[in-house]
């Protein structure tokens, strides 16, 4: 299992490579590697910017799945529906590619937004 506390977008970078790396190391196909990131960039980024504070990102992989939770300080709650903003606006589309990637998205208080991805080795 991986945690990390991410305050900025410098953190989120340094704890993207880290995931990559142990990802790699685990076999975890090219593919999925770069699902892992997209998913947790979008997450986490989220989070940052509507959550306030600090984000809180656990990722365990187990079993042919990786499970990645991502928590911010608040009460934050993304919405149980996503969709894809028209192409002109600047927000509205990373949400709807996280479900688009994961088999499964879900959240609760405790912790928070905890998404399930697929992995095929």
């Amino acid at each position: 299992m991986m945690y990390f506390e991410i305050g900025d977008h410098a953190q989120l970078t340094h704890a993207l490579k880290l995931l990559c790396m142990r990802l790699t190391a685990e076999n975890v196909p090219e593919g999925t590697v770069f699902d892992s990131k997209l998913v947790v960039n979008e997450l986490v980024v989220n989070v940052l910017r509507h959550g306030g504070g600090r984000a809180f990102l656990r990722v365990r992989l187990s079993e042919g799945e990786l499970l990645v939770s991502v928590r911010g300080e608040n009460d934050f709650r993304p919405p149980e529906n996503s969709r894809c903003s028209p192409v002109c606006e600047e927000c509205g589309r990373g949400l709807f590619l996280v479900d688009a990637i994961s088999s499964r998205r879900e959240y609760s208080k405790e912790d928070g937004i905890t998404v399930t991805l697929k992995v095929q080795k």
